[in-house]
Order: structure tokens, then sequence, then C-alpha cells
């Protein structure tokens, strides 16, 4: 399959005309217009610093349908001792900065680069980009961050500075985005981490069907702390 070069229109090619890798596209930029118009085709910016922007449609997709959520009895103590509080975008570039900083094991520098960094919080400004912060004795010990359209979330990284706190806090959005009627997060690529948390590997093709009939629901956006009462 060709990998297709973007410029300055608006558009993508479809997902399904990816390379095996799973790279469908260079070049184009990051404006909130095109990273929402990625999102909803099942594509996602993935790249460093020395690279040009490169979009991914990998197949399969790991996902998580947010009925399926897994948690441990060992989590489910850990959830019980609140040892942790729980804010959503409440630290939005705090939540990206710490993520770009934590270690990866088996890569070598980030993905989160500054103009990255930048267009996400953009895209949080308008509503779309949202953050989950997890304290411990009012100290950023952990949180995510990902993309919100319709009834689907997109997560995009997650970091933890103490045990647990990460997945305290995927969780707890889990469990409130279940509350709000999501039918799918899109954890992009397999890790043994969100495995144990009830995620599963499903075809490009299904991730793709999804996402068309995702695009009929209404967008929840707007500061989620104000949307779940968690400022």
């Amino acid at each position: 399959m060709p990998i297709f070069a973007l410029d300055q229109e608006l558009i993508f090619p479809p997902a399904d005309l990816a390379d095996p890798n799973g790279i469908i596209a260079v070049g184009g930029d990051l404006s909130p217009e095109r990273l929402i118009l990625a999102y909803e085709s099942g594509i996602f910016p993935w790249f460093s610093e020395r690279d040009p922007i490169i979009w991914w449609s990998p197949d399969p997709r790991c996902v998580l349908f947010p009925q399926n959520l897994k948690v441990s009895k060992s989590m489910r103590q850990v959830m019980r001792k609140d040892k942790f509080s729980i804010t959503y975008d409440h630290a939005f570039r705090e939540v990206i900065a710490a993520c770009r900083k934590a270690p990866r094991p088996g890569q070598n520098g980030t993905w989160i680069t500054p103009d990255m960094l930048e267009a996400y919080d953009v895209l949080h400004r308008k509503g779309y980009a949202h953050s989950v912060e997890v304290w411990e004795n009012e100290e950023l010990v952990g949180g995510l961050y990902g993309v919100s359209l319709g009834k689907c979330f997109f997560g995009e990284s997650m970091f933890a500075r103490v045990s647990n706190a990460s997945k305290v806090g995927f969780i707890t959005l889990v469990r409130d985005l279940i509350e709000k009627g999501f039918e799918l997060i899109d954890c992009q690529v397999y890790t043994e981490h969100l495995v144990s948390l009830g995620a599963e590997e499903i075809s490009r093709r299904d991730f793709l069907k999804k996402l068309q009939k995702n695009r009929k629901n209404d967008d929840l956006a707007g500061n989620w702390g104000e949307v779940f009462g968690r400022k």
C-alpha cells in the first residue's frame, strides 16, 4: 500500500488503505480541525521530533468496551482506601507534560513533541481533549489524557509516579463514562497493562464501523471537571 503525502487540504485517505505497519499518511498539520477529522476517521498522529507528522491506523485495534472493564480484587481494595483523589481537566498541561517525560520500556524519546503538546492544549481549550488527574496529598502522582468525540473516548497516554495511580484514574474515568452512555474507549495498540483492565483487539474494519455509527452521537464537550463534578 502507498503512504499518502498530505498537504494543507483537510482530508485523509480511507484508513483501511494503511500499510501493513498501520501508517496511512505523512505530513499535513496538527490543527484542531485535522485532529478531530483524524479521530473520526480512525487515525491518530504518532511521531518523534525528528520525523514529519506520521498518521496511523493499526490493524487490529486495541479497544475497551466500557462494560467489560476488569477491576481486580487488589484494585478494588485500593479504590476503597480512598488513598487518591481524582479531578478532570484541572491540570491538562501538567498531565500531558508528565506523560511526555514518563519512561517507556523499549522506546527512546517520546512522541509527545512540543508541537503535539500545544496542539492538544488547543483541543483541550475547545472542549475536546480531556485530562484525568490523580492526586495524593495534593501532589499530582498519576493521570491520563485523550480526546472525546460522540460516545467514544480516544486514549492517548498515561503516567504514574506511584503504584496504581494511573489505574485508579483510568478505572474512575471508565466508570464515569459508563454513566454517560459511552460505548467505546480506543486504546490504540495492545499492551498487557490495558488488557489486564479488560481491553481487547478488534479488526480495523469493525473499529471503523463503530466510528461511523458514533458520528450520530452528540459530543460531550466542555470542562469535564464540571460535567462529572470532579473539579
